[in-house]
C-alpha cells in the first residue's frame, strides 16, 4: 500500500499547481534580461529599508543588497529594481542561480511536507535519501568514508568534525592547520582561522599551530619547508595533536590551490603520528572536476573526516568508521530545513549525473572560458590585472598589485555597474568569483568581462 504522502505528491492538483507556478515564474523572471540601474521611485524607500535593517542588525551590509525575491539564472533583481550578475553567489551558495525552475518542483514538495525542519529526533525519508547520495559519492574512488551527519551550517559541520577527532585521540588537544586558512567564526573555528581580527576579544579555546601552505612557484622547496615545520611542531609537542585541518584550495585567502604531492607528503607525516586528517570542503565541494576536492587531489584513502556546505544547501560531516562519535557527543535540534534538504539533493544529483564533472565537464570548461577572457584582460592591462587564479568554479584575479583598499573600491564600483564579486586574502588581496555553475553560459561571462573592463577604466 502506498503511503498517504506518496498519494499527496502524485495528486493531479499538485502537478497542476506546480505547472501554473512555474509558468508564472518563467513569465516574470524572463523579463530580467541583463544588469540595470535602480528605479527612481524605489530609491528612497530602498535606502530607508537598508538603513533600518542595518540599525536592527547592528551594522550595515557589505553591499547595499536586499533582493526582491526573483531572478533569472545568474541575474538577480534587488528591491530597488536594479539587476546584478551574481558572480559570488552569496559567497558560494546559489549554485543554480536565482528563480531556478529545476529547484521549484523540489521546493514545492518541501513546502507541502508535514514539517519545516528536520532534527535529531525526527527526520523524513528526504534525509536518508540525501545521506545515501553523499556517502555513495564520497566513497566512489575507494575512500574509507562511510557515515554522514547533516547539519544546518558549514561551521557546525566543522565543529562536529573537530569533536569527532578530539574524542578519537583524547587526551590530545592541539590542532594543526595551514597558514592563511579559514574555518569559520565560532569560538572553536575562529581559533583555527588564521586571521587575528576574527579572534579579537575572544577567549582562547584551542591551541593551534600552523605550517606554510603550498607555493606553486617553488614546488619542491615548498614541500620540504612545510614538512620541516610540521616535524618541528610534532617534536615540540609530542603526542598532543589530534587533527590536521586542511583546506585543499584556500578560498578566503584568494583561491590558492594546493598540490597532490604536497598534501600526500604532509599527510604521510601525520599518519605516522596517528593524527586525523580533516578536510574542510565547505567551499570547495562541487567546484572542481570531481564532486569533492579530495577526489580531485587523489587523497581518497587518506582522508578521515570531510565537511561540506554552501553548494550543497545542507551542510554535512562525512567520516570513517574509526571516527564515529560516541552517544551524546553530537546532537542538534535542527539538522536542516525540509526545503534545503530537497534542494540539496536535486543539486548534487544533477551535478553527478548531468555532465558537470570531469576535465571536459561543464565546471572545467566554464573555468577555461572565463580564464581565457581574464587572461585577455591581463594582456590588455598588464599593470592592472594579474592572474587569473583558482580551479573550476573558484576564480580570482589580482588587481592593482594586490592593494586591499583599491581592490575593495573596485568591488564596490563593480557592484554598482552590475556584477557582484568579493575580496579575499591579504598581501595580495584578490577579487574573487564563485560561479553559479548550474545556470552560467558563455555569453554571461562575455557580459561580465565587459563590465569588469569598464570598471577597471573607471577605477
Amino acid at each position: 500500500m502506498p503511503t498517504k504522502a506518496s498519494a499527496l505528491y502524485e495528486d493531479k492538483r499538485i502537478s497542476e499547481a506546480k505547472k501554473l507556478i512555474k509558468e508564472a515564474l518563467s513569465e516574470h523572471s524572463q523579463k530580467i534580461k541583463g544588469p540595470k540601474d535602480s528605479d527612481n521611485d524605489l530609491k528612497k524607500p530602498y535606502e530607508e529599508l537598508l538603513s533600518q535593517f542595518g540599525s536592527n542588525r547592528g551594522g550595515n551590509l557589505f553591499y547595499d543588497y536586499l533582493g526582491s525575491g526573483i531572478g533569472n539564472g545568474p541575474l538577480v533583481e534587488l528591491a530597488d529594481g536594479s539587476v546584478k550578475y551574481d558572480f559570488i553567489t552569496g559567497i558560494g551558495v546559489h549554485y543554480f542561480g536565482h528563480s531556478n525552475p529545476e529547484l521549484v518542483d523540489a521546493l514545492i514538495d518541501a513546502a507541502i511536507a508535514n514539517t519545516t525542519m528536520h532534527g535529531h529526533l525526527q527526520q523524513n525519508t528526504d534525509s536518508a535519501k540525501l545521506v545515501e547520495l553523499i556517502v555513495s559519492q564520497a566513497k566512489k574512488y575507494g575512500s574509507f568514508l562511510r557515515h554522514c551527519l547533516l547539519t544546518s551550517s558549514g561551521v557546525m559541520a566543522c565543529e562536529n568534525a573537530l569533536k569527532m577527532c578530539f574524542q578519537k585521540k583524547f587526551p590530545a588537544n592541539r590542532v594543526l592547520a595551514f597558514e592563511k586558512c579559514f574555518m569559520g567564526r565560532t569560538l572553536a573555528a575562529c581559533q583555527i582561522t588564521d586571521k587575528a581580527a576574527y579572534r579579537e576579544g575572544m577567549p582562547d579555546t584551542l591551541q593551534v599551530d600552523y605550517i606554510p601552505f603550498y607555493d606553486h612557484k617553488d614546488h619542491e622547496g615548498s614541500i620540504k619547508k612545510s614538512v620541516k615545520k610540521l616535524e618541528e611542531h610534532l617534536s615540540r609537542h609530542p603526542c598532543q595533536y589530534a587533527v590536521f585541518c586542511m583546506e585543499l584550495i584556500q578560498g578566503e585567502a584568494g583561491a590558492w590551490p594546493g598540490h597532490e604531492e604536497f598534501f600526500k607528503a604532509i599527510i604521510d607525516v601525520c599518519k605516522k603520528h596517528n593524527i586525523s586528517i580533516l578536510v574542510d570542503e565547505v567551499q570547495t565541494f562541487m567546484r572542481t572536476s570531481e564532486l569533492f576536492a579530495f577526489q580531485y587531489f587523489k587523497l581518497d584513502q587518506l582522508v578521515d573526516v570531510v565537511t561540506i556546505g554552501k553548494n550543497s544547501q545542507v551542510c554535512a560531516t562525512i567520516f570513517t568508521e574509526e571516527h564515529k562519535p560516541r552517544a551524546g557527543l553530537i546532537s542538534q535540534t535542527f539538522t536542516s530545513s525540509t526545503s534545503a534538504i530537497a534542494a540539496g539533493y536535486k543539486i548534487i544529483h544533477t551535478v553527478v549525473n548531468d555532465n558537470y564533472l570531469g576535465e571536459k565537464g561543464k565546471i572545467m570548461m566554464t573555468h577555461d572560458y572565463f580564464k581565457q577572457k581574464l587572461v585577455e584582460l591581463n594582456n590588455k592591462y598588464p599593470n592592472l590585472v594579474e592572474g587569473p587564479y583558482g580551479i573550476g568554479a573558484m576564480i580570482g584575479m589580482t588587481l592593482f598589485k594586490g592593494d586591499m583598499e583599491k581592490s575593495k573600491q573596485f568591488t564596490f564600483k563593480l557592484f554598482q555597474n552590475g556584477v557582484t564579486s568579493f575580496i579575499a586574502g591579504k598581501s595580495p588581496t584578490r577579487v574573487r568569483f564563485l560561479l553559479p555553475m548550474g545556470v552560467i553560459e558563455h555569453h554571461h561571462i562575455d557580459d561580465v568581462v565587459q563590465i569588469i573592463e569598464k570598471t577597471l577604466k573607471e577605477v
